[in-house]
Formats: structure tokens, C-alpha cells, sequence
């Protein structure tokens, strides 16, 4: 279909633009706008009525004439150029090149809205991820195929924790072909040069594919963002056979960006101003993980965003959680002491956890282990509070070794180096190691012959030690 050329502008809105007297126009149809200057802009066709078209222009329509100003038609939807070769490279929200380099040579030219997957078609995520921190390899594993959310807040390492990821996320089944997608939507040129100075100095960037939308970036390009890394990581997983990890940051950027957007249509707004369908418009993006039937591929999520306020009710969270398959919470408390990664383990969930660990996955104890640890830990807590109140005087000797139990976890398990990479044999290694402090009596979480395999052994050395250092 040949552009069609119109000079019927008759609004300009925020980044939209309304043009009269049009014919044949399609829903998501690509435009390009000229203005007299020779400027030539991009933008996409968000409503159509009988005559006239709503047009969301993603540099914004700051300087356009209404009466100068040529739009085009250009018959065809958004598409990225798709191949191997974007492994290792850095995009903008608008998929061109940022890191110096030519355009990607296409192997195809996919729709960046993504095809719908038949549910039938789905199968069941099974697999472990290792990302080499201990409170989600641990205690809420990551699957294969999962959309497991990172809920965090202004201020909290979530960049680090995602660079820290994007770094050590492996299959450990020996599947070797895993590739990392990562997309960041509204953050600041700093944060932007931490992640690609982080990648490239630890050789990450080698099987990462980057989409960066600063907050100086059109804010309509947010919207774009995280859809053209679903559509690369599609290509990589389905196409190529690739385990492909996505990690999108901050999820908040981009729900701001469609609610300014949906202002400026002036639609009815839904609870705190967001629109009504952004339930369903999470859903467009969370749904594109998964694995299919008869692929080898597959396609893993880890959304990160800031809850404001730290309101876990909030819109953004409240809505993701419905969706995805759990959450990772981060917590203040735990970074004002100092430690990182600050994962609160105690509300953080992953709903497949169970189907990604066990014999011949990670190791036969590592169900158990987590119930013991995580109920050891919250005892621990309760008796810390307890103490508080009535003083600790007040606590049993139980009480007394579950509440030193909880400072060692945070201490040892929850708080691990930036940069340390640890294997999850020695995350359940150190899982029984602090399971030492309490006594067998209360470890009521884990099997018999758990606790004679991998337990009496510590405790054995544990009092083989004190009996040297006694002799000493």
C-alpha cells in the first residue's frame, strides 16, 4: 500500500495529534510526520472514527504547524529487525543503535505487539534458574518460563540486584544457549552508564541484547520499550532455541507513561488516575513469558518496579501481582542496616518455587531446607518482638536461639557481596550451616534422614572443633 499524504491537522494534545478527512487508516499504523522545516518524526495510530485519526507522535509534537505539517500513512505497524547478531548490542526505545554500531542485518521483521499463544499450546514451567543470590535461589526459586516480579522502592538497590542478575542468571541442566534481554525505561544517563560500563567489564554484554529509553527520552517511547525487548527475546527463544531471560526496569516509568498518555485522550481514569485498562495492558507484556510445546526455548520474566510510597496496594504492584507468579520484596529496614541485597523473605513468594527444585533439578533436601529455614527465621523474628515488649528475660532458651538464628540469616544468608556468585550447593550448604544454632529437637520442617545426612555431619565438626580449641 502506497503512503497516503494529509495536511488536515486540527489538534495537537501533549504527544498527540488529530487528523481529519482521512481514509483506509488502520489501527497501530505506522505515520511519519514532516514538518516544514524537514524534520521528519514517527508516530502510530492509537484510535480511528469515521474520518479522523487520533496519532501518538513519539518525539512529541513540540515546534509542528498545524497547517505546514505533511503526515503520512504508511500502511504497515511497528516492526523490529530481528537476528542473532543483536546479542552484545545496545538499542533505544525505539530499537536504533546507541552504541555506535550499524543497523541490525534482519533475519525477520516481527510485529512488536507480539502474536497471541494459544494456551493450549503453553507448557508448564519446570526448570531451575540460577541466579547466584541466595534468598531467591534459596528460599523463592526463579523457574524457567516464570514471571517472578521484583518489588522494590525509591532509593533500594534494585538496579544493582538487576545488573547483578543480568550477570549470573544460568541454566544449570547444561543447556548452554541463555541469553539475557534487558530493557530500561525512563531511568537517568547515570543509571544508564552503570548498566553498560557493569556489562561490558564483566563480559555480560557478550549475550545480553540492551533497549535503554532514558527520562529525558520522549515518554512516549516508554511505551515501546519493553515491547521491542519482548519481541527480540521471542525471536531469540522460538526462533533460536535460546533460554532467554528478561529483565525489565522500572515498570513504574512505563505506567507513568501510559497515564499521561491516557490524560491526554482525556479518558475516563481509573483508581489513582491510571486508565482503567492497565490491568490488561500489563497483562499484554506478562503474558509473553512462558514455554511452548515442541520449542526448546523459552522466555523468563523478572519485571522490576518501584512501588510509590512503598504501597504494596498501589496500583502498579497490586495489578502485577494478579498477574505474575509471585514477588520478590525488597526491604528499607534491611537496607538501613546495611545489607544487600535487602530481600524481605517473609512476604516475598514464588508460586512455582516447588516445581523447579527437588531431585534431579537442584537436590532432594532443598524443599525442606527452605520450609525450616523460613520458619525458623520467622519464629526468630516473633521472639525479637517478644523481647522488645516484655525484655529478655522473658524468652525460653528456644526463643533465645531462634532470635540469634534470625540476626545470623540476615547476617550470612540474606547479605552477600555485589559480585559474589553463589552456586545453589552453597546456598543449601549455608542453609544447614545456620540450621546448627537450634536445636534438632525443633527442627520439625525437615525429614530424619535429611537431618542425618547433611546436619549430624556439621554438628559433628562443629564439636570436634570446640574440642580442639578446649585442648589448645
Amino acid at each position: 500500500m502506497l503512503p497516503r499524504e494529509y495536511r488536515t491537522i486540527t489538534n495537537l494534545s501533549g504527544p498527540l495529534m488529530v487528523v481529519e478527512k482521512v481514509n483506509e487508516v488502520r489501527y497501530d499504523e505506522l505515520v511519519e510526520i514532516e514538518l516544514a522545516s524537514g524534520e521528519r518524526r514517527r508516530g502510530r495510530v492509537l484510535e480511528i472514527t469515521t474520518d479522523k485519526a487520533l496519532v501518538q507522535v513519539f518525539e512529541g509534537t513540540t515546534g509542528i504547524d498545524c497547517e505546514s505539517t505533511k503526515v503520512r500513512f504508511l500502511g504497515k505497524v511497528l516492526t523490529l529487525p530481528v537476528s542473532r547478531t543483536m546479542l552484545g548490542r545496545i538499542f533505544n526505545g525505539r530499537g536504533e543503535p546507541l552504541d555506535g554500531g550499524t543497523g541490525v542485518i534482519p533475519e525477520a521483521l516481527l510485529d512488536i505487539n507480539g502474536n497471541p499463544i494459544n494456551p493450549y499450546s503453553r507448557d508448564f514451567p519446570s526448570e531451575f534458574i540460577q541466579t547466584g543470590i541466595s534468598t531467591i535461589d534459596g528460599m523463592n526459586p526463579l523457574v524457567r518460563g516464570q514471571k517472578l516480579p521484583i518489588f522494590s522502592g525509591s532509593g533500594l538497590p534494585h538496579n544493582r540486584m538487576a545488573a547483578q542478575i543480568a550477570r549470573q542468571a544460568a541454566v544449570i541442566s547444561g543447556h548452554e544457549a541463555f541469553a539475557v534481554v534487558f530493557a530500561a525505561m525512563g531511568i537517568t544517563f547515570e543509571e544508564a552508564s552503570f548498566f553498560m560500563e557493569d556489562f561490558r567489564k564483566t563480559g555480560a554484554i557478550e549475550r545480553t541484547v540492551m533497549f535503554v529509553n532514558l527520562a529525558d527520552d520522549p515518554a512516549i517511547e516508554r511505551i515501546t520499550t519493553p515491547r521491542l525487548a519482548l519481541t527480540a527475546a521471542e525471536y531469540l527463544a522460538f526462533e533460536c532455541d535460546m533460554h532467554v531471560l528478561v529483565i525489565l526496569t522500572d515498570l513504574t516509568n512505563y505506567c507513568e507513561a501510559l497515564r499521561e498518555i491516557s490524560a491526554a485522550r482525556k479518558e475516563v481514569p481509573g483508581r489513582r488516575g491510571y486508565p482503567g485498562y492497565l490491568y490488561t495492558d500489563l497483562a499484554t507484556m506478562y503474558e509473553r513469558a512462558g514455554r511452548l510445546r515442541g520449542r526448546k526455548g523459552s522466555i523468563t520474566q523478572l519485571p522490576i518496579l518501584t512501588m510509590p510510597e512503598d504501597d504494596k496496594t498501589h496500583p502498579i504492584p497490586d495489578l502485577t501481582g494478579y498477574i505474575t507468579e509471585g514477588q520478590i520484596i525488597l526491604s528499607r529496614g534491611l537496607h538501613r542496616k546495611g545489607i544487600y541485597p535487602p530481600v524481605d523473605v517473609m512476604p516475598s513468594l514464588s508460586r512455582l518455587k516447588d516445581k523447579g527444585i527437588g531431585k534431579g533439578k537442584t537436590r532432594e533436601d532443598h524443599a525442606d531446607l527452605m520450609n525450616q529455614l523460613f520458619a525458623a527465621y520467622a519464629r526468630g523474628k516473633e521472639a525479637k518482638e517478644l523481647a522488645i515488649i516484655l525484655g529478655e528475660g522473658a524468652l525460653t532458651e528456644e526463643d533465645k536461639a531462634f532470635a540469634r538464628f534470625s540476626d545470623a540469616f540476615e547476617d550470612r544468608y540474606v547479605r552477600q557481596g555485589e559480585y559474589e556468585n553463589r552456586t545453589v550447593e552453597e546456598t543449601l550448604a549455608l542453609g544447614w550451616e545456620l540450621l546448627t544454632m537450634i536445636p534438632v529437637r525443633e527442627l520439625k520442617r525437615v525429614r530424619d534422614a535429611y537431618v542425618e545426612k547433611y546436619l549430624k555431619p556439621l554438628l559433628k565438626e562443629r564439636e570436634a572443633n570446640e574440642s580442639e580449641a578446649v585442648l589448645s
